[in-house]
C-alpha cells in the first residue's frame, strides 16, 4: 500500500511539474495574451486532457524547423519579379486604402483583366474545372486541403493522368492531414503516372506534435497560368452528394486572366515549401489578354509571415464600410478586434449581416461561436442561420463593390495558425452577384432576434461562454 501511495506521489509531482514547465514555456513564447490564457486555462483546468491537446496542438515549432521568415519573405517577393509591369487599374476611390494596405504589406499588386465566374454547387464547379483541365496544353498545379480517393477524386485523378500522359507538367500539393482518410496508393498513383506529388508537412509519428497545427487550408488549381480556381471547396463526393442531413452549400470561383498570377504565385511558394525545389520561371507567367473588368488582389497569410495580411484586410475593409457588409461563414470565432470593427459599423448605421449554419459539422466550434451572438444582436448586427443543410461558403461583400473569395474561415484557426488564401476582388458587378447569392441563401434562413435569443436556458448559455474562452485553441 505504501508504495502504491508513493508511486501516486511521483505521478503528482511529475504533473505538477510538466504543468509548471508549459506555462512558463507558453508564457515565455509572448504569443497574443488572450491566446495564452487560453492555453494555461486549458492545461491548468483540463487534467491530463490539456497537456496532450498542447502537445498536439500548442507548440510552435513550425516557424523554427520548416522554413526561416526571411527565406519565406524573399519566396514571396521573387515570383513577382517574373511577373509582366501590372497595369495601372481604376478602383473606387473608398476602397485606395485597403488595396494600398495589402500592397504594402503582402507585396500583392493589384491585378486587372479579369473575369470571375462563381459556382454555388459542386457539379457546375467540377463541371467546369474539368472542361478546363482536358483543354490544357502546359502545365496544372493543384493544392487541396482536402483530396479524398472517393468517385469525385478518382475522376479528378484520372484526368490529371490523362494530361500527365500528354506531356504537361502536374504538380500536386495535398494537407497530409486534411486528406489523411484517402490512401497512400492514391497518391502513390499520382506520383507512377509522371505527376509531382507532395504533402503539406507530412504527419509521422515523430513529427506530429509539431506539424499538426499548422496546415494549408488553401484550394488552388492554376491551369496554363492563365485560369484558376480558388474558394471553399474541396475535391470530395460531399460537394455534389451533400450529408445525410442536407446539402453541402459552398461558393467557390473560376478566375480567367492577370488575377491567376497570384494564385500561381502562391502555389510556388508552397512548391518550393514542400519540395525544396524554386519554380519562378515566365513560363509559368505567360502574358495575358484582358479577360474582363474585374480587378483584384490575391492575398495570403499563415503562421510564417510577420503580419495576419488576410485577417488587416478584411479589419480594414470592416472600418472603410459605409452602406453594408455581407459574411457567410460557417465558423465564427473572430478575435476581439473584430468582433468591435463588426459592432461599431453596425452602430454607425451599417446593415451588418453574418451568416452561418444552423447545424455544424463541428458542435464544438458551433457552441462556442454562439457565444458571441448576443453582444452582436444588441449593437445591431443580423444574424441568419441556415437551415437547408451546412453552410460552408466563405463569402464576404462590402459596399456593393468589394467582394472577398477564399479559404479563410471567420476564426483565429484561419487568421492566426492556418496557410489561407483570399481573393479580394473590387467589381461592381460581380459584388451585386455576390449579394443574389447571399439573398437567395437568406430565404433559407432563420432570422434570430435579440428577445428569443437571450431567453435561452441558463445552461446553455454558460457551456458557450466557458468553450469561449477556448475560442483561440479551437
Amino acid at each position: 500500500m505504501q508504495i502504491s501511495a508513493t508511486f501516486i506521489l511521483i505521478l503528482e509531482i511529475l504533473y505538477l511539474l510538466t504543468v509548471v514547465s508549459i506555462v512558463v514555456v507558453v508564457i515565455s513564447e509572448n504569443r497574443n495574451p488572450i491566446k495564452t490564457v487560453a492555453w494555461i486555462m486549458a492545461v491548468v483546468f483540463l487534467p491530463f486532457v490539456g497537456i496532450i491537446w498542447y502537445a498536439f496542438f500548442g507548440q510552435d515549432a513550425t516557424k523554427k524547423h520548416v522554413i526561416s521568415k526571411r527565406m519565406y519573405s524573399k519566396l514571396k517577393k521573387r515570383p513577382l519579379d517574373e511577373m509582366e509591369t501590372p497595369v495601372e487599374v481604376f478602383v473606387p476611390k473608398e476602397h485606395s486604402n485597403l488595396v494600398n494596405l495589402l500592397k504594402n504589406m503582402d507585396y500583392t499588386p493589384l491585378l486587372g483583366g479579369n473575369d470571375v465566374k462563381l459556382f454555388t454547387n459542386g457539379k457546375d464547379k467540377f463541371d467546369h474545372l474539368f472542361a478546363d483541365i482536358e483543354k490544357a496544353k502546359k502545365h496544372i498545379h493543384v493544392e487541396y486541403y482536402v483530396l479524398l480517393d472517393d468517385e469525385i477524386g478518382r475522376r479528378f485523378q484520372e484526368a490529371l493522368i490523362r494530361k500527365a500522359k500528354e506531356g504537361l507538367e502536374v504538380r500536386i500539393i495535398y494537407d497530409s492531414f486534411g486528406s489523411r482518410k484517402a490512401k497512400e496508393k492514391f497518391f502513390e498513383e499520382f506520383r507512377m503516372a509522371g505527376i509531382e506529388s507532395e504533402p503539406f508537412l507530412k504527419l509521422t509519428w515523430s513529427a506530429l506534435t509539431s506539424r499538426l497545427n499548422y496546415r494549408t487550408h488553401r484550394k488552388i488549381i492554376v491551369i496554363d497560368g492563365c485560369i484558376g480556381y480558388t474558394g471553399g471547396m474541396n475535391i470530395a463526393d460531399r460537394y455534389i452528394k451533400g450529408m445525410e442531413w442536407g446539402c453541402w452549400r459552398d461558393t467557390h470561383a473560376r478566375i480567367e486572366g492577370k488575377g491567376v498570377q497570384g494564385l500561381q504565385s502562391v502555389f510556388l511558394i508552397d512548391w518550393y515549401f514542400v519540395s525544396q525545389t524554386l519554380i519562378t520561371s515566365r513560363d509559368y507567367f505567360p502574358m495575358l489578354d484582358n479577360f474582363g473588368n474585374c480587378p483584384m488582389q490575391i492575398v495570403n497569410s499563415g503562421p510564417l509571415s510577420e503580419e495576419n495580411e488576410i485577417s488587416y484586410g478584411i479589419t480594414q475593409a470592416i472600418y472603410e464600410a459605409r452602406e453594408s457588409i455581407f459574411i457567410q461563414t460557417p465558423y465564427f470565432l473572430p478575435p476581439d478586434a473584430m468582433v468591435h470593427a463588426l459592432q461599431a459599423a453596425a452602430m454607425r448605421g451599417v446593415d451588418v449581416r453574418l451568416m452561418t449554419s444552423l447545424r455544424s459539422d463541428v458542435p464544438l466550434v458551433q457552441v462556442a461561436s454562439h457565444s458571441y451572438f448576443k453582444e452582436m444582436l444588441h449593437t445591431g448586427v443580423k444574424i441568419y442561420q441556415y437551415k437547408k443543410g451546412f453552410l460552408h461558403s466563405k463569402m464576404m461583400i462590402f459596399d456593393h463593390s468589394l467582394t472577398l473569395i477564399g479559404s479563410a474561415n471567420f476564426d483565429s484557426r484561419s487568421f492566426d495558425q492556418n496557410f489561407e488564401v483570399e481573393a479580394f476582388i473590387y467589381d461592381d458587378q460581380l459584388a451585386q452577384q455576390a449579394e443574389n447569392i447571399f439573398a437567395e441563401d437568406q430565404r433559407h434562413c432563420d432570422q434570430i432576434s435579440l428577445r428569443e435569443w437571450s431567453k435561452r436556458p441558463v445552461m446553455k448559455r454558460f457551456i458557450e461562454s466557458l468553450l469561449r474562452l477556448f475560442a483561440p485553441l479551437l
